[in-house]
């Protein structure tokens, strides 16, 4: 550990350069031609070192990259499983207005350096490193670069199960909770989109004659909203809603985005039957409910701990002290975790401002996060 450790702090300064080249493409989710571009980018780094590479372009949203290192195990040899992704949540232009940048308290800015796009980078070090010092691994390696996480995986979803079937472990590159704090367990998420039919009718003239979506609408938002068991940890948001067309007219249409957030497969139920069974107050008025779970939950499994306390044991002979904890978002760690592979999330570079305009790495914590990461690799 203290040898590479060593090595890494002296490749810092090429590290934070890629890390800023990454950086600077920018690649927000379902923007094709900069996401397949940037995939392609990566396989110039990584195929001199995979055994097998391959790209997968998928029309609409990017291109998924896989590669696999043997590291002289046998093909059929259960596997590592490493998992990132290269889309951002930050439009096209941000860059513009939030450029790269380091600052005098060693932290280094950018859209999409945290969230993750210094986690990319370090994985391939890790990989470079064991490749270059003929580092010994218990198990070979796939990592799986995906285009779409950002928006719920819908096209990488089916890779990533297909590669967790044949997966010792997974380990996942998201950033971890500010402070290092790894990740073990998170919530799963639910997408639903409830419209209201009604009838319209001039607001002035013949109110009575019509039926007000938007009134249909708000009964069923207070209805959603007492679905929240804020005590089990089980939330239901209604983030966005519309409905109308002018001020003199009563609405014949309304609709609502609802965000469900779970911890146990028992709650993500319970919401979702109360979700689809929903019925109209209004007489004549209409419900449509569309969407479901979209990613299952992560619990902090005894397979996820017993994965964790590895790496903590780890990162302790560098001087790491490593926690872990749970967060609401979800990651394609929850598909890993769901199919009963041990999966440790959160490994990326420490820093702050997932999807905030304070996103930021701390450049001291690249060498630290690369070893460990390296271990894990080589250990797991």
């Amino acid at each position: 550990m203290p040898a590479l450790l060593e090595h890494f702090s002296r490749r810092q300064d090429l590290i934070t350069e890629f890390i800023r080249d990454l950086v600077e493409r920018e690649t927000t989710s379902q923007q094709e031609a900069r996401l397949s571009e940037l995939a392609h980018y990566l396989a110039t780094h990584l195929r001199p070192l995979a055994g097998e590479l391959e790209l997968f372009g998928r029309p609409g949203y990017g291109t998924h990259l896989r590669a696999r290192f043997d590291f002289g195990h046998g093909a059929d040899s259960p596997r590592v499983l490493v998992i990132g992704h290269l889309d951002t949540v930050w439009p096209i232009g941000t860059l513009a207005r939030r450029p790269f940048r380091v600052t005098n308290e060693g932290r280094a800015h950018g859209p999409g350096i945290f969230d993750m796009k210094s986690g990319v980078v370090i994985v391939v070090e890790a990989l470079r490193a064991i490749t270059e010092l003929r580092l010994a691994t218990a198990h070979p390696v796939t990592l799986l670069l995906t285009c779409d996480e950002e928006i719920g995986s819908p096209t990488s979803r089916p890779l990533v199960e297909e590669e967790a079937r044949r997966a010792a472990a997974a380990l996942v590159l998201e950033p971890p909770i500010p402070g290092g704090v790894v990740k073990t367990a998170r919530k799963g998420i639910g997408h639903f989109t409830v419209r209201v039919t009604g009838r319209a009718a001039h607001a002035g003239l013949e109110p009575q004659k019509g039926i007000n979506a938007i009134v249909e609408l708000a009964h069923q938002t207070l209805r959603l909203d007492a679905l929240n068991d804020f005590e089990r940890g089980t939330t239901v948001s209604v983030g966005v809603s519309s409905g109308g067309t002018a001020s003199n007219v009563i609405p014949a249409e309304a609709t609502a985005e609802v965000d469900v957030r779970f911890w146990t497969p028992e709650g993500s139920a319970r919401v979702e039957s109360a979700i689809r069974g929903l019925t109209p107050v209004l007489a004549g008025a209409q419900l449509e409910i569309t969407g479901g779970i979209n990613r299952p939950p992560m619990p902090r499994s005894p397979q996820n701990a017993a994965l964790y306390e590895h790496a903590r044991r780890l990162a302790a002979e560098i001087g790491l002290d490593l926690r872990d904890g749970g967060v609401g978002g979800g990651s394609d760690g929850n598909f890993t975790a769901a199919m009963g592979v041990p999966t440790l999330d959160g490994l990326g570079v420490d820093g702050a401002g997932a999807h905030a305009e304070h996103e930021h790495i701390i450049l001291s914590d690249i060498p630290r996060r690369t070893t460990l990461l390296t271990r894990l690799l080589q250990t797991v």
